[in-house]
């Protein structure tokens, strides 16, 4: 993740301070106001020990930090949160956990800020809220490789591993986690089913290709930098049956990274053996490289031919990819996640319906990620029931439109040069390693 530093504005604290006025008996104050506000949005990171910098659940953590957190709450730095409303794009559905503020809530911070961050009666506190948890609760296992993998500075590379859960009967998956362990390195992480159980390695772990499962035959879950915990709604599970082996797929990026260890990377997963009413299942979908895969001509290609091909010092670029959707569905879909690398900034998917139901728009617009950030790749879900959920039937044509700035003020592009040492920026076609770019979307599908 990308650190904030901040400054704490001690003096809201400090009596002593010149600069400190007495709070008015109408302010807004931690125990009574804010405490509940940080507890909703905030603490699911900013606690001890979590992710972010510093904690936020307590007063003595968040007095000193009220005007900066005022300030990144206001410019849109935290909370962390890439699926935005648009001109373009109104989901079809509300995002559950939603971790943005409303304008009364960004209110109540900046007038606690202003007052002086008054403490409030602790004797009388408001209620909290559970905060959003970023781990998977009471876990059935926890998988971790037994023979550790240590990348090689600079060189990227896709490592698997193979792990024999052991099971004797059918279990139903609904939670999956990936614990990243060298975050540093960790470019993304991919989980699969190996149905044939071949995949056995004397040292545990072994060389894969970026665009492959490592002989993994079916996705159950995938991880990037700020990802959550993929939890399937009520009543549906993905299936695992007795003899398979589980593959995780790491791709390392040790470019820039200065200090590292062994990579201990593994997952944890909640399974049960009750059987669901429907299956889950997750899909990659996008990359694709040539007009039959899907990707559409777009400005700069050769005699209209499609290829995808980022030139350097362009801002706006644009690369659409589209894919019809084939028989077996419905599919529901609850559960999306964009993904492109660091010179992307912008990942708009929409459906066209060929036969829109009551109610349906021919074109909706499923999610945007209009200030596409690297280091916080979360996916969201839609905040509805099964029956509720957008769908994707056979005829309906999905769209991928991604956009990339391949000029030295996207800060994206200036974390890539300062990982690969260089100065200037450079064309930038498709591929799998961090260098290169992507067009690709993580979905979470009910099947029929």
């Amino acid at each position: 993740m990308r650190a904030f530093v901040f400054l704490p504005a001690l003096c809201l604290l400090l009596p002593a301070c010149e600069t400190a006025s007495p709070a008015s008996s109408s302010a807004p104050t931690y125990y009574q106001d804010v405490a509940p506000i940080l507890a909703a949005k905030c603490v699911g990171c900013h606690v001890s020990g979590g992710i972010a910098p510093f904690p936020l659940d307590s007063y003595v953590a968040a007095g000193p930090m009220a005007s900066p957190m005022v300030d990144a709450v206001t410019s849109g730095k935290m909370p962390p949160w890439g699926a935005e409303e648009t001109d373009e794009c109104t989901p079809p559905k509300a995002w559950k956990s939603d971790a943005r503020l409303t304008d009364a809530e960004k209110q109540r911070l900046s007038d606690w800020a202003d007052a002086g961050a008054p403490e409030g009666d602790a004797a009388t506190a408001a209620a909290l809220p559970t905060p959003p948890s970023l781990t998977l609760e009471n876990p059935t296992a926890q998988i971790r490789p037994t023979s550790t993998f240590t990348p090689t500075a600079g060189t990227d590379v896709f490592m698997c591993y193979s792990f024999d859960p052991g099971f004797t009967q059918t279990e139903y998956l609904t939670g999956l986690q990936v614990v990243a362990d060298e975050t540093s390195v960790v470019h993304h992480v991919l989980v699969g089913i190996d149905s044939r159980g071949t995949t056995a390695s004397d040292t545990g772990w072994y060389e894969c290709s970026g665009g492959s499962l490592g002989g993994a035959d079916q996705l159950i879950g995938a991880w990037a930098p700020g990802g959550s915990p993929l939890l399937t709604p009520d009543g549906t599970a993905t299936q695992m049956d007795p003899g398979i082996r589980l593959v995780m797929q790491v791709h390392y990026h040790p470019a820039g990274a200065t200090s590292f260890g062994p990579d201990a990377t593994g997952f944890d997963m909640v399974y049960s053996e009750t059987p669901p009413t429907q299956q889950a299942i997750v899909s990659l979908i996008g990359n694709a490289s040539t007009e039959a895969d899907g990707l559409l001509p777009g400005d700069g290609d050769p005699s209209g031919r499609a290829t995808f091909k980022i030139p350097k010092d362009t801002a706006g670029h644009v690369e659409t990819m589209e894919f019809p959707i084939p028989a077996g569905g419905p599919y529901s879909i609850f559960r999306l996640g964009t993904h492109m690398h660091y010179v992307g900034v912008d990942e708009l998917v929409t459906v066209k319906h060929k036969d829109p139901l009551p109610n349906e728009a021919e074109t909706e617009c499923l999610i945007q990620t209009p200030h596409w950030d690297f280091n916080w790749q979360r996916s969201y879900q839609y905040d509805a029931p099964i029956a509720d959920l957008p769908q994707l039937r056979e005829g309906d044509t999905l769209t991928l439109r991604c956009t990339y700035d391949n000029v030295l003020t996207n800060p994206g592009v200036q974390q890539l040069l300062a990982d690969t040492g260089e100065t200037a920026t450079h064309v930038v076609r498709l591929g799998e390693t961090t260098d290169d770019e992507m067009c690709l979307i993580g979905a979470g599908l009910v099947l029929p």
